[in-house]
Parts: structure tokens; sequence; C-alpha cells
């Protein structure tokens, strides 16, 4: 599914006034379509590569290599509110249709009909407000992708989640000084 700023909610603000997710969308939108910066990225086949990008009104962005079978596992971006293109290759995103709490619980059972899957090709990609729980694959057995990601404010943490069934579980909290 395409995201476009018709398809969204209603802008989501920030309190300080930075970017919304739309304004986000847009801009991972016309930096995936630099193919000039999308070759400059070297990519690995072992492991994620990527590149930090200066994001619109201080947002944090980057642009990602993904090898063929590599994922994120589940996560969130906290009080972050974010936007992500493809710009080669297919993600799968697998997200949450649900406010989950952000805090005081290490272990949920999540309600049925709750899970959302997007196959997101060359060109399509999402907007998310804060807490947005998911996570990201390239499934392909062969093909590298590459996405660009925008945030705001900068991510202030990220906590990790497992999941088993019905059944997640907080795995960890992580801040800007343990991606270093």
């Amino acid at each position: 599914m395409s995201a476009s700023p018709s398809s969204l909610p209603a802008p989501v603000r920030t309190s300080d006034s930075g970017p919304t997710a739309a304004e986000l969308l847009d801009f991972v939108r016309r930096t995936a379509s630099d193919t000039e910066l999308i070759a400059s990225l070297p990519l690995d086949p072992e492991g994620r590569t990527w590149i930090r990008l200066d994001g619109p009104g201080g947002s944090e962005a980057w642009l990602i290599g993904w090898p063929p079978g590599t994922g994120t596992g589940w996560h969130d971006h906290a009080e972050s509110i974010g936007a992500f293109l493809t710009a080669s290759g297919t993600l799968r995103e697998h997200s949450l249709a649900a406010r989950l709490p952000t805090d005081g619980w290490k272990t949920l059972e999540l309600n049925e009909d709750i899970d959302r899957t997007r196959e997101l090709t060359p060109g399509q990609g999402r907007a998310f407000g804060r807490h947005h729980v998911h996570e990201v694959l390239n499934e392909s057995p062969t093909e590298h992708a590459v996405s660009v990601h925008a945030y705001y404010p900068p991510l202030p943490q990220i906590r990790r989640y497992s999941r088993t069934g019905a059944v997640l579980r907080l795995e960890q909290t992580e801040r800007p000084e343990d991606w270093q």
C-alpha cells in the first residue's frame, strides 16, 4: 500500500512544532527518488548498512540497506513519529493496529485481528505515530532492499520486543548511546 497525504490520518504534530508525519513521509519520498544517493549506499551481504541523513526540521533520518533475509525484529520508536519508504527491492512490514500501554508492563496478550501486514515495493511507504509497534523485513532470498527512514524528535529510545503467538514481551530498551 502506498501512503499518500490524502490517505494519512490527520497530521500528527509534536509538542514543539517539529515536522508532521506527512512531512516526514514527503521527505523520505523525495530522498528515495535521489538515485545517486541510493546508489552511494554500500551494500553488505551479511548485515544491514546505513548512512545518517539530515532530515527536515531537526528530524533524524537514515538510508538503510537490507541484505536478503534480514529484518529489525519487533520494536517501537517511543515518543517519535516517523515515516519510511522503500527505494529499491521489497520490504514487508508487520504492525499492530492497536495502541499499547507505554509503560508499566513486560508482557501483553494481544487481541485477535490486531495484526496488519504491508508489502512495500519501490516508491511505497508509510507514516506512523508515537509508540507504533512493528517489524520490517526483507524476505527476498536474493535481492537487497534499500529504504529511507525519518523520525521526529530524533529517537530517544527504541523498545525491542519478542513475540510468540499472541504474546508480546518487552525485552530491552535501547538509547542512542547504545547505537554508537
